[in-house]
Formats: structure tokens, C-alpha cells, sequence
């Protein structure tokens, strides 16, 4: 079907018009009368948030959506592009979005009166009416609302003092848009202030202009709570103006947390081929944010961006990608010891707190793995605490025996697939162990719960693991104790007590 390219043409079709607001609430009404879900992609916000919006829209509210780093603030503002129609009517050349029923420019209001029926129509495309502003230090008025234009009074021939001088900011050109500002809190206090009298009245003051633009506008707000004590504050009567402030959070359940890391992760094809992942590696990726969101190291209230777990499980299988690179292997499996990969995504994305700056933020990279594996751990096999006054009856005892004896085990992250079987397939008990409590396992799943058997253990103290330059090393705990580094010992080698020589 061709669409009207006049304004004659459009009256005799029946289009009617009708506000942003009203078009997303009509939208929204049909997609929840048809079961549809809105916000495709978005997990966790099923009973809380998305509801919240949902009544938003159908109030005709303009919405802050307060929450930390990496809640998906942005994502649902750009879902919302989704309850548009697909298409609208504009009158050509207008650079407001005219409709040409309800015309609010000069330039529309003239072209109307001069063409009529006549007035060409050109039709603007859903995706075209999302506008996205970040707030920095450096927005401007003139960026946001405009100012006078001296070229184009020059070009035009016209006095400073015509409407028709004025070059229009972001704000006007998304009239029957969406309009979103990124942390609203960096925004300076005297451009929020330019705000106030397009949420409430649609008033724009331009060097003296007064115009009475009825601008039809969705604005949706990002904040993060962080804000406003570190940078900024929204002033309060622009807060007052803003009709629902919405309050996002972070995944609670990890099969939550799962699913979206699972969504956002970019692992390529190639990398899908060669690497074989598991359940297991992908809820440890994820119960190291958990683990941080609690952690007495990082600063709470920056948050835990989902990204970490993103970035992390990328890096866990480009991990597992390179090892197998190294040795040639036409395919792999993720390792427990892959996770060294993991850490850099972790140090870039935690804001600590002073004592774990003193810490460093690879030791507590690193406390946090250890933590999601001890966690996961008693999801797999019997919790070691239980056995602490009844070693004798623990199902660990044959393989802690081993170690106590005085053996141990180096685990390098670049092994071979024959290497690793082979170092893990040493240890006494180990094999039993994974048969016993997680029986019917495939070979390369049995030896990934194999290794984390020894990850396990070691954070449970029943062993010790000596992080090596190329690896981890396995060996009983009380031995380390007593093991004193070499004389000649570089730093890192003194933390880890390398040395053979006892007290």
C-alpha cells in the first residue's frame, strides 16, 4: 500500500493525530492484550522494573530509571523505541518532525498555509526517532534547547529578532520522539534548570526568545545513585517535574545472571568449534560478581557491572582458544585453570575500597575466584566442612593422604589435552572422588570436575595451591607451612614460598 505523499492525500486516509505518549500507550495496551513481551532481552526485571515502566507509559509519564552501573538503564530505554508506530507522517523539510495535522514551527505553519492540501508529506521510520544524549561537563544550552544562528540570519537576510534566526538543539528536533539523557546527575545544575519548563509547559527561552512550543517528547532519565555524592545531584524541582523514577538492580538469582552473560557474550564461531564450555564454568563466571557485589574489598556502592561477567566469559574462552593454538589441538575444553584469564576482566571493572587498594587489585581479583569456587564447590561434592572432626569417614581423605605424604602436583595453563589428563589422573583418589558424586560424566567434563576438586579443596584448606609464573602448584598444606622461599627469590617467587628448604 502506497502512503500519502500529501496532506490531502493524508486527511482522506483518516489519519488521525495523536501525542508520543498516547502512541506508546496504545502500542503497549495491544502487545499486553496480545501476551507480547516488550522488552525482549531483558532478564530479571520480569516482576520488579518492567512493570514499573510498563505503568509509566500508560500514565503518560516522563521516567527516571535510577540504578547502578550496568543495570540495563539504557537498553530499556531503547526497547521503548519498539512501542512506536512504524511510521509517522512529517511535512517535508521541517526539521521539528512537524505533523501535518498540528504543526508547532514556523516553517510547518507557513507551509501549510501557503500549499494546503498540497503540502508535501514524508514519512519518519521508528527507528529514526530515539535521540540519546550523554551527559558531560561540557553540554551546553545551545546543545540541548539551540540559539540564534548568525549565518543563517546572514543567509536569510533576517533581524536577531526573528524566530526564523533560531537553530534548534537536540530537545526540539525529537519532538514526537524519544528523547534520553545518560546520567542526568553530570548534568550542570543550571542546564537542568533549562529543562524545567519543557517538562511542565513546553516553553523554550532562546536569547530572549520566548516560544510556546507544545513539544510532544518522551524523556527518559539515566542515574546512578553514585552520582550524587561523587559528581553531581539532580536539582530538585527537576526531579519534582519527572513523574516516575524507576529503581533497577542487579540479577538475583546466578541462572539470571547466567542467562544474560550467556546473551551479551560475543564468542565467535570459530571460537564455539574449538572451545567446548560447561555449566559449571559458566556459573563460577558468574558467582565471581556475586561474590564482588559482597565483597568486603569493593566498593559497593559503584556496583558490579553485568560486563564484568560478559568480559569474563569471553576471556575465558579466548583462554581455552589460545592454549589449544599453543599445542595444536583441534578442539578443548574449558579448564578451572583457564580462569586466569578471567582476572584482567575483573581488575578493570571493580571500584575498590582503601583496603583493597592496599591489596591490590590482582589479590583480590584473585580472592574473588577462589570465593565463586568455594561457593560453586559444595553445589558438586560434599561440603568439607563436615569432615573436619571426622576425617576419617571423609570422602577427601584418600587424596588430602596423598599430598600429606609429600607429593604434588603442577597444573600449567598452556598443558596439552594428554598432559593434563595425565597430571590430573596422578592423583590418587581423584578420579573416585568425581565418580562417586558426579557419575556419568563425559571424559573432558569429568576431568574439568577433577581439577576443580583440587581448586576446591585448596579453599577449604585441606590443601595448599601456590599460584606458579605458568601455573598452580598442588601440595599438602601443612609442608607450605613450613616451606621457607629461596635466598635468591625475586618478590612475587617470596609470596608464593617456592622453596623445598624446611625450618
Amino acid at each position: 500500500m502506497n502512503k500519502p505523499r500529501t496532506l490531502g492525500q493524508l486527511k482522506g486516509a483518516g489519519y488521525h493525530f495523536k501525542t508520543i505518549k498516547d502512541e506508546l500507550r496504545h502500542n503497549l495496551i495491544e502487545k499486553l492484550r496480545n501476551k507480547e513481551n516488550v522488552f525482549e532481552g531483558i532478564w530479571g526485571y520480569e516482576e520488579t522494573v518492567i512493570p514499573d515502566l510498563e505503568r509509566a507509559i500508560l500514565a503518560g509519564h516522563d521516567v527516571n530509571l535510577l540504578g547502578l552501573r550496568g543495570q540495563a538503564k539504557t537498553r530499556l530505554a531503547r526497547l521503548m523505541v519498539h512501542l512506536l508506530d512504524e511510521y509517522i507522517p512529517v511535512i517535508e523539510g521541517s526539521e521539528l518532525n512537524d505533523d501535518p495535522l498540528h504543526p508547532i514551527s514556523r516553517y510547518g505553519k507557513d507551509k501549510v498555509k501557503e500549499l494546503g492540501d498540497e503540502t508535501p508529506i514524508t514519512w519518519l521510520h521508528r527507528d529514526d526517532r530515539y535521540t540519546e544524549k550523554l551527559a558531560t561537563p561540557d553540554v551546553s544550552i545551545a546543545d540541548l534547547i539551540g540559539d540564534v544562528d548568525p549565518i543563517k540570519a546572514a543567509s536569510l537576510k533576517l533581524p536577531y529578532s526573528d524566530e526564523r534566526v533560531i537553530h534548534f538543539g537536540l530537545i526540539p528536533r525529537s519532538h514526537r520522539c524519544i528523547f534520553v539523557i545518560n546520567e542526568l546527575p553530570d548534568l550542570q545544575a543550571r542546564i537542568q534548570v533549562a529543562l524545567f519548563n519543557i517538562l511542565q509547559e513546553g516553553d523554550i527561552q532562546i536569547r530572549g526568545f520566548k516560544l510556546r512550543l507544545p513539544l510532544e517528547i518522551q524523556f527518559v532519565f539515566t542515574a546512578n545513585p553514585e552520582d550524587y555524592t561523587n559528581r553531581g545531584s539532580i536539582v530538585t524541582p527537576l526531579k519534582d517535574r519527572i513523574d516516575s523514577q524507576i529503581i533497577t538492580h542487579y540479577p538475583k538469582t546466578l541462572e539470571i545472571g547466567k542467562r544474560i552473560t550467556q546473551q551479551e557474550a560475543r564468542i565467535l564461531e570459530e571460537q564455539n568449534k574449538l572451545v567446548a564450555s560447561t555449566e559449571i564454568a559458566k556459573d563460577i563466571v558468574e558467582q565471581i560478581a556475586f561474590e564482588a557485589r559482597k565483597s568486603e574489598y569493593v566498593d559497593a556502592k559503584s556496583g558490579v557491572s553485568a560486563r564484568l561477567t560478559i568480559s569474563a566469559y569471553e576471556n575465558l574462552i579466548a583462554a581455552a582458544e589460545r592454549r589449544s593454538i599453543i599445542n595444536k589441538e583441534k578442539n578443548t575444553f574449558v579448564r578451572v585453570s583457564d580462569f586466569v584469564g578471567v582476572i584482567p576482566s575483573i581488575t578493570g571493572k571493580v571500584e575498590l575500597v582503601y583496603e583493597g587498594q592496599q591489596e591490590g587489585p590482582g589479590l583480590v581479583a584473585q580472592n574473588l575466584l577462589g570465593k565463586a569456587i568455594r561457593t560453586q564447590f559444595i553445589n558438586y561434592f560434599p561440603d568439607p566442612e563436615k569432615f573436619r572432626k571426622q576425617k576419617e569417614k571423609s570422602p577427601y581423605k584418600k587424596i588430602t593422604n596423598w599430598f600429606g605424604d609429600g607429593n604434588t602436583v603442577d597444573l600449567l595453563h598452556d598443558l596439552s589435552n594428554a598432559e593434563y589428563e595425565k597430571a590430573l589422573k596422578s592423583v590418587p583418589g581423584l578420579s573416585d572422588l568425581v565418580n562417586e558424586f558426579q557419575k556419568g560424566q563425559e571424559p573432558a567434563l569429568k576431568l574439568f570436575l577433577m581439577e576443580f576438586a583440587l581448586h576446591g579443596l585448596a579453599e577449604y584448606s585441606l590443601i595448599s595451591k601456590h599460584n606458579l609464573t605458568a601455573g598452580h602448584q598442588f601440595k599438602d598444606l601443612l609442608s607450605s607451612m613450613f616451606t621457607m622461599p629461596k635466598p635468591d627469590a625475586d618478590d612475587d617467587e617470596e609470596d608464593e614460598s617456592f622453596g623445598t628448604d624446611k625450618l
